[in-house]
C-alpha cells in the first residue's frame, strides 16, 4: 500500500502547475493534501478512481482545509478530533479501514510571535487522547503537516530558530510525548542520520539552497512499524513550498 501526503498551499494555485501530473505519476491508494485554502463545496479536483471527502475551515476562508483521495471506500469518516474539535478550522479527517486509521492533519502553527502557542499544545493534548482512543481499536496512521522540526537534526538553523514557531521546546516536547504513547516518526525510524526537508521558506532562495525544515511525517502504531517498507520524501517534486512525503507500507 502506497500513501502520500502534501501540504499543497492552496489547491487553486497548485492546480495551476504540475499537480495533476504528480499526482497520477505517485498513483498512491490514499492521499491526502493539506492546508488546501479552498471554502467552496465543488472541490476543483476529483480524480477518476477515487472516493474523496475534505473540510475546510468554517469561520476564515481561504484558510486550513484537509482533502483526502481514497482509491478503496473507508468503513467510516470522521472529521476534526473527538467531538468534533478543531473541524470549525478543517484540521483533521479520519478514514477508517478494515486494518487501520488513517488520520490526515494540518497541524496549528503557534504563529508570530507565538500567540497561537497555548492553542497549539491545546491541539496536542487532545491530539494523544484522540489517537489513543483509536490506537486502542487498531493501528493508526497519522500524517500531515505536522508543523514541528522534532530534532536538531530537522531543520537547517536550529541555534537561530529555538524560539520560532515549530522549533519551540514546547511544540518539540510535545511530540516527544506523542511518540511515547506508542508511535513511531517512520522517516527517522529508517534513517536515523539522514538530513532531508520537507519544507522550504520562499524567501532568500531557501529551497535552491536547501535551507529547509522536516516538518511532515507519518506517525505510525508501534505495533504496525515493522510493516513499513519505506518513508519517503519526494524534495524532486514542486508546486508547493512544502514537497510530498510517502509511505509504503504492508497492510
Amino acid at each position: 500500500m502506497k500513501i502520500v501526503s502534501f501540504n499543497i498551499n492552496g489547491i487553486r494555485a497548485i492546480m495551476e502547475k504540475d499537480f495533476e501530473k504528480d499526482f497520477n505519476e505517485l498513483d498512491a491508494d490514499i492521499f491526502s493534501v493539506n492546508e488546501t485554502k479552498y471554502s467552496s463545496s465543488d472541490f476543483p479536483f476529483i480524480p477518476e478512481g477515487y472516493h474523496m471527502y475534505f473540510t475546510n475551515s468554517k469561520e476564515r476562508k481561504g484558510y486550513s482545509g484537509v482533502a483526502v483521495w481514497t482509491k478503496k471506500e473507508p468503513l467510516s469518516v470522521h472529521y476534526g478530533l473527538k467531538d468534533n474539535k478543531y473541524d470549525e478550522e478543517g484540521r483533521v479527517i479520519t478514514c477508517e479501514y478494515e486494518n487501520f486509521y488513517y488520520v490526515a492533519a494540518y497541524v496549528p502553527n503557534a504563529g508570530d510571535e507565538l500567540k497561537r502557542l497555548p492553542f497549539r499544545l491545546e491541539y496536542e493534548k487532545d491530539l494523544v487522547e484522540y489517537l489513543n482512543s483509536l490506537n486502542a481499536k487498531k493501528p493508526v496512521i497519522y500524517a500531515g503537516d505536522l508543523n514541528v522540526a522534532h530534532n536538531e537534526i530537522d531543520l537547517k538553523n536550529p541555534k537561530t530558530n529555538t524560539m520560532n514557531a515549530g522549533f519551540t521546546k514546547e511544540e518539540r516536547e510535545a511530540f516527544t510525548n506523542l511518540l511515547s504513547n506508542g508511535y513511531k516518526d517512520t522517516f527517522r525510524e529508517l534513517y536515523p542520520d539522514t538530513v532531508k526537508y520537507s519544507w522550504w521558506s520562499y524567501r532568500f532562495k531557501a529551497r535552491e539552497k536547501n535551507a529547509g525544515w522536516r516538518i511532515d511525517y507519518f506517525v505510525v502504531s508501534d505495533r504496525i512499524m515493522p510493516k513499513v517498507k519505506d518513508s519517503i520524501i519526494h524534495n524532486e517534486i514542486f508546486g508547493s513550498d512544502h514537497c510530498p512525503i510517502e509511505l509504503d507500507i504492508d497492510l
